[in-house]
């Protein structure tokens, strides 16, 4: 993933064979984060798993959410919505992958099975919905940060997100929210609001046009 998108000379690629080559891209790579997970889980337990899978869920939402918008560059809503599109292809083609290759060689733990009482075909219209809202709010803050500076920085928009979803995480586990607790999936889930205050808070002193 890039450091930083330079806007200046292109923006708002949403040609088809990059949207492809996108999607096919995110959707490997998000596939290898499943496997890497699988093998941690299965292979070690404590604290140690818990670190090692929080940081590989980390690098996976972060490669998810800004990857896409490092291909469209986006500015106006036409990159935007190129970003989410591939974040949405890449679920699609993530689908195959697992369909063929990640079910068949049992790579989920018995842990997945009992979320979905049984099945793992549950996950999928979730995914389809998140992956496609990731890289949706990502090409958001990426177009902020562009229209601002004339720029993107994808590590200050990592810090960002990073900081935006921390801040919402403690809350819901000091207001007692169901379910929340110091642990990775509580985390994890932050991300959702958390990308969208690190979006409001992005935009704002962004010029009108």
């Amino acid at each position: 993933m890039a450091t930083a998108v330079q806007l200046d000379a292109g923006y708002d690629n949403i040609g088809i064979p990059l949207v492809v080559r996108g999607a096919i891209t995110l959707a490997v790579l998000q596939a290898l984060a499943v496997v890497i997970v699988s093998v941690i889980t299965k292979a070690l337990g404590g604290t140690v798993e818990h670190a090692l899978t929080g940081g590989v869920v980390f690098i996976g939402a972060m490669v998810t959410i800004f990857y896409p918008g490092t291909l469209t560059r986006p500015r106006t809503i036409d990159g935007i919505a190129g970003a989410a599109g591939i974040g949405l292809a890449a679920t699609w083609i993530f689908l195959l992958i697992d369909a063929f290759l990640l079910q068949t060689f049992h790579v989920y733990t018995n842990r997945w099975h009992q979320i979905g009482g049984g099945s793992i075909w549950w996950y999928l219209p979730v995914w389809w919905m998140v992956g496609t809202y990731l890289s949706w709010m990502g090409g958001w803050i990426l177009a902020h940060q562009a229209n601002k500076s004339g720029s993107a920085s994808v590590p200050a928009a990592v810090v960002l997100v990073s900081v935006t979803s921390a801040i919402c995480g403690v809350v819901a586990i000091l207001t007692h929210f169901p379910g929340a607790s110091w642990n990775v999936p509580t985390f994890a889930v932050a991300m959702l609001p958390g990308l969208a205050l690190a979006n409001i808070v992005g935009a704002l002193g962004t010029r009108r046009s």
